[in-house]
């Protein structure tokens, strides 16, 4: 183990880079059949984002808004078959050009709060307007214990979801009210009962750590509820106290001995899944050991891969030179606006906000979102993408981390994989590959 002071190991959760918060206004507008013209599209992936959800969690800074008033959900999915259409209609299909979709997700907010009948539409918008085969590609959806209701998921079994992630957060009442979560055990137990009945392939249960008032033991006892369900997929999150959530107006969390708590939270779970028969793909991500690449579908982040094809006004889109979505907000009165907005559209053909992504972009993307990955990165891989290596590009950044103990000194030649510490330490190694001009970026951001 190294000696070298380690930096404070939750800086940040990356999902993707840059982060939206890097985002900005395009003036050029770029209409969306020139960026998608020499890009690669016979392995796309499809991700539809619902933003609505029946409550807000105190820890949520995602883009959703509370509730779906006068027909807004109808309003909202006939701007998402106009912007399907659109989208559908610039990626063209020609000869080699063809467009294939590999992977889809639908995701929020809460997808499942929309009702059976507009799950039934919200497929048919995937398929019939965007051409993918939902029962042919591995499909996953995010659900509630509020909204993980038997006619929903029959909706969903039939039309070929093969993985439920389902938010619980905490099997104790107490620790859900903690997180501004309104939610009690026994409607968990009885969503989770519906799931498995409704013979989704993969169920995944996600779980938070850092929750105020939690101890080893409540941690222990939430592992365990989770576990008796046999879950395919685990995910354990730290607790983040973000700006403008309801937790952060609270003044929660934030100094070292939460970090300290986390920690140890974190380590416990993670062994605790080992021990149960659990492997770990990324700091947050398990999988159960007895099931394979093809049962549970796609990888951790294949959705934060080129070629990825967002729809909905909380969507990114990802090509090899521009990522692009929509505007960004937390508080919910511009959620609303933008929502509003998104709804009155009816041109979508051009890309609004976003950012361009160069080659010292790309390198970082490559290397940052391959290394929070626990089988690490084939250095050949990087070198055939790029025409250099990893460590020519980076090297002060590498040889930190393995001062800091975070690299796998035993890793084989030609793989660059974390080791146990540094999958701990993932929400400060992912920061720390920022690029300045990303950084410089998310800093001036206004948050709204």
């Amino acid at each position: 183990m190294s000696t070298t002071l380690a930096p404070r190991p939750y800086e940040s959760y990356v999902y993707a880079y840059p982060h939206k918060t890097a985002y900005r206004p395009l003036e050029d507008r770029p209409a969306l059949r020139g960026l998608w013209a020499g890009e690669r599209k016979d392995a796309l992936s499809l991700y539809l984002h619902i933003p609505f959800c029946e409550v807000r969690c105190g820890f949520c800074n995602l883009f959703t808004r509370i509730g779906a008033p006068d027909e807004l959900t109808t309003r909202y999915l006939d701007a998402l078959d106009r912007q399907a259409t659109a989208v559908r209609d610039a990626l063209g299909d020609s000869g080699t050009d063809s467009v294939r979709f590999a992977a889809a997700a639908f995701g929020g907010g809460t997808p499942t709060y929309l009702d059976a009948d507009e799950l039934d539409r919200l497929c048919d918008i995937a398929e019939k307007r965007m051409g993918a085969d939902l029962r042919a590609v591995p499909l996953s959806v995010e659900t509630s214990p509020a909204t993980a209701t038997a006619d929903r998921l029959a909706v969903l079994a039939e039309r070929g979801a093969t993985r439920l992630s389902i938010g619980v957060q905490s099997f104790v009442d107490a620790e859900a009210k903690a997180a501004v979560r309104p939610q009690r055990r026994a409607e968990v137990e009885a969503a989770l009962g519906s799931i498995r009945d409704a013979r989704i392939p993969v169920l995944n249960i996600d779980l938070i750590y850092g929750i105020d008032g939690q101890t080893a033991a409540s941690w222990r006892h939430s592992l365990d509820a989770a576990l008796a369900w046999r879950p395919e997929e685990l995910y354990l999150y730290p607790l983040y106290v973000r700006p403008l959530t309801g937790l952060g107006r609270l003044g929660s969390g934030g100094d070292s001995a939460w970090d300290d708590q986390r920690l140890r939270l974190y380590r416990q779970g993670r062994d605790h899944l080992l021990a149960h028969g659990y492997e770990q793909l990324s700091m947050r991500m398990f999988r159960r050991q007895d099931i394979t690449f093809q049962d549970a579908g796609a990888d951790d982040y294949a959705c934060q891969t080129d070629g990825m094809i967002g729809l909905g006004c909380g969507a990114r889109s990802y090509t090899s030179a521009l990522h692009y979505s929509f505007d960004y907000a937390v508080d919910m009165r511009e959620i609303r606006a933008i929502i509003d907005t998104y709804t009155a559209t009816e041109d979508f053909s051009r890309a609004e906000v976003g950012r361009r992504i160069d080659g010292d972009e790309a390198r970082r993307r490559h290397l940052l979102q391959s290394l929070l990955q626990a089988r690490g990165m084939v250095e050949g891989d990087y070198r055939e993408r790029f025409g250099s290596g990893a460590a020519e590009d980076f090297p002060a950044e590498l040889a930190r981390f393995a001062a800091l103990g975070w690299l796998d000194e035993s890793a084989p030649t030609g793989l660059l994989r974390l080791s146990p510490e540094g999958l701990a330490y993932s929400d400060a190694l992912g920061p720390a590959l920022f690029s300045p001009a990303v950084r410089a970026s998310m800093a001036a951001y206004e948050r709204k």
